[in-house]
């Protein structure tokens, strides 16, 4: 049964060199996923740091909600690419808008978790932190089309 009224407030926040929107590079961004301290003790985030690895999901709290996707398009407008749909990509644009980077973690320091590689511009807000855990993956092969492998270059 669906709950309307139910509302999902940020843990935290992303603290990232990144101000601005960028589509690539992203791989030795070092940032900070900083808790928010009237929700959280730094009791929530132990034995986080025996972990290599976190899932972040995140607000793209910035883009403008006019320019939401919600049927296909050519991701990054590229015309050698496909048209494919919102829910075939990993754009911005989303309809809810929702980010999830798999990332390392460099340390936990009081409420003050400390990553690499999280595509998060500064101020984001962070709905949730996961462990990155070895039996969540894939238990089949992986396969994927050749215009993602492409967009994925200069990514990380």
């Amino acid at each position: 049964m669906s709950n309307p009224e139910y509302v999902v407030t940020p843990i935290g926040r992303v603290v990232s060199p990144r101000a601005g929107r960028a589509d690539d590079e992203w791989g030795d961004v070092e940032s900070i996923i900083r808790l928010d301290a009237t929700r959280f003790t730094a009791d929530a985030l132990a034995g986080l740091d025996a972990f290599s690895h976190i899932e972040v999901v995140f607000l793209f709290d910035r883009f403008d909600e006019s320019q939401v996707s919600t049927g296909s398009r050519r991701p990054r407008g590229n015309e050698a690419w496909p048209k494919v749909g919102i829910f075939a990509q990993r754009a911005s644009s989303r309809p809810n808008r929702l980010g999830l980077t798999t990332c390392e973690l460099i340390g936990v320091d009081g409420l003050d978790v400390r990553v690499r590689g999280l595509d998060a511009i500064d101020e984001t807000p962070v709905l949730d932190i996961k462990p990155f855990v070895l039996e969540f993956q894939p238990r089949s092969a992986v396969r994927q089309p050749a215009w993602i492998s492409e967009l994925m270059v200069d990514y990380w």
